[in-house]
């Protein structure tokens, strides 16, 4: 019914998470029917968004530099790192403006039944900075899963004997 590009640039929009089917098809049909620069830039956004952005060296927020500007903001209070397991959990703590020191993302949380060990994340990057010094205190803030609560109780364990470890609320 579709054309084989329109059904490969359905399939994948589709690829993108909460994007079904339906919604693909809309999505490409509004790309078709805007201007070609206007689609183009979309395309061109991406692409620049994929050479340009990376892991922050520190903390492994997003960055196009070194450092996040988190990292390198001299204002933040840099004896307290708040963990989470995604750039976009960051995003989120920082809309509540609450908390005003650095961040370590993880890159995911631990799941043995999935094959995700410490070593599949930034775990030891987070013990490294602990270990530096200057950190008083560890804010464990992943999701309250199974796999975010398990994470939150390996890091606890590890760190307990090194810093004062909290968790953040939840429910």
């Amino acid at each position: 019914m579709l054309t084989p590009a329109v059904e490969n640039l359905v399939a994948q929009l589709t690829r993108l998470p909460g994007v079904g089917t339906r919604t693909a098809q809309r999505l490409a049909f509004h790309l078709l029917s805007v201007p070609t620069d206007e689609s183009l830039a979309l395309g061109d956004a991406i692409r620049e968004v994929k050479e340009r952005v990376r892991a922050c060296s520190e903390c492994g927020h997003l960055t196009e530099d070194e450092l996040c500007t988190i990292c390198a903001d001299s204002r933040r209070d840099r004896s307290v790192i708040c963990v989470v397991e995604h750039p976009v959990d960051v995003v989120s703590l920082e809309r509540t403006h609450e908390h005003r020191g650095l961040y370590h993302v993880l890159g995911g949380a631990l799941s043995p039944l999935d094959g995700v060990d410490p070593g599949d994340l930034r775990v030891a990057g987070l013990f490294e900075r602990v270990a530096r010094g200057g950190i008083v205190e560890v804010v464990l803030a992943t999701n309250p899963t199974m796999t975010g609560e398990a994470t939150a109780a390996y890091l606890a364990d590890r760190l307990r004997d090194q810093v004062a470890v909290t968790r953040l609320a939840s429910g």
